[in-house]
């Protein structure tokens, strides 16, 4: 039987439906919509989840990279740098605060931003923040970047939208920056029910930045403090909802770490590398594959009911809206990962058999 979709979020939520029914509810009967009750709790669970002291919801996760990367003094002007195989979100946040991006290449190894290739990318200086991304669920080297930043005197923003639960050493995603950003869009480990996001950070400064910025920039209604601002807040019935969700957030992570391992085992195709999940540090948000014909592979697995997808098919700096403007801009590595790599089905109601399913029309792909 042909799989579904990528994702399953009927099944994903149905188990919760009553919670997440009696939690919609009560902030219906709250009458209290925006910034409340629900907000804050959600807030404070999810701050101490990561092991920070302060949290502060957003209204996605696009605007909680542009906050965080503001909440730590990037603006008008300045360079930020970031990789450029993450599906432009980074990219959309730093031209939304008018900054510039300066692209960087990632590892062969993890595809993740490569400290050595930062380090050059820092030594001219005037780069003043790096937004480092955990893709796929993988977590980012951060004791190399991390030391990397310091020495240029660059801050750093977390792009944690695909490694909620990711952990090293005892610590989680969204710890190891001056700040971070999480994306709760619906197919997210810890997914919402529609747009949602949230920053973590460990700086009062910071903090209180954000705070300020989600919201016009007020200290108090009506008063702008700290400009330019936004609106860009979570709201009540998404915060319930992630409420619930959050106590789950492990487990799943869990099953999706078991079927990323059961496809490493049971794929076999020598024309198709895996991923290596070693958790906690891969919490399994993608499962990705590489091979040199990608889209003859995608076309194999919709001919045998499995669905794939590309993440990311276009690196930013050749997307087309930007014309030639980053034509002199060389990232090798880069832009053979966005012509490589096709994601299988990985989510946590997926059934042993269905990823059987994909394994086996995988392995019966003839090149």
């Amino acid at each position: 039987m042909p799989l579904r979709a990528m994702n399953d979020l009927t099944a994903h939520n149905a188990s919760l439906a009553g919670e997440l029914s009696a939690a919609v509810t009560r902030v219906l009967d709250s009458g209290w919509y925006v910034l409340g009750r629900e907000v804050a709790a959600f807030e404070e669970a999810f701050a101490a989840h990561c092991g920070v002291p302060h949290a502060i919801g957003v209204g996605n996760g696009t605007d909680a990279l542009e906050l965080a990367l503001a909440g730590v003094g990037a603006g008008r002007g300045d360079r930020v740098a970031l990789v450029a195989n993450a599906g432009g979100y980074g990219t959309a946040a730093v031209h939304a605060l008018g900054a510039i991006p300066v692209y960087v290449d990632v590892s062969p190894e993890t595809w993740l931003l490569d400290p050595v290739a930062l380090d050059r990318a820092l030594t001219g200086g005037g780069v003043s923040a790096v937004i480092v991304t955990h893709l796929y669920g993988r977590l980012a080297d951060m004791v190399a970047l991390s030391a990397v930043a310091a020495r240029h005197g660059v801050r750093i923003v977390e792009d944690c939208a695909q490694a909620h639960g990711a952990a090293r050493d005892g610590r989680r995603a969204g710890s190891f920056g001056d700040a971070a950003a999480f994306s709760f869009y619906p197919t997210k480990n810890l997914g919402a029910l529609g747009d949602a996001g949230i920053v973590v950070t460990a700086d009062p400064a910071v903090a209180e930045r954000v705070t300020r910025l989600r919201q016009y920039g007020w200290d108090r209604k009506y008063r702008m403090a700290t400009g330019p601002g936004r609106n860009s807040r979570l709201d009540e019935i998404q915060a319930a909802a992630l409420r619930v969700k959050l106590p789950h957030l492990d487990a799943w992570n869990a099953r999706r770490v078991e079927l990323a391992r059961r496809y490493t085992t049971s794929i076999t195709h020598p024309k198709v590398a895996l991923p290596a999940i070693e958790a906690p540090g891969h919490v399994a948000h993608l499962f990705v594959v590489r091979t040199a014909d990608r889209d003859g592979l995608a076309a194999h697995l919709r001919a045998h009911g499995v669905p794939s997808e590309t993440h990311y098919p276009i690196p930013d700096h050749r997307q087309p809206g930007f014309g030639d403007r980053f034509a002199d801009v060389s990232l090798p590595v880069t832009e053979q990962l966005c012509a490589e790599t096709l994601s299988l089905p990985c989510y946590p109601e997926l059934s042993d058999a269905d990823a059987d399913l994909v394994a086996d029309a995988v392995n019966r792909w003839e090149v």
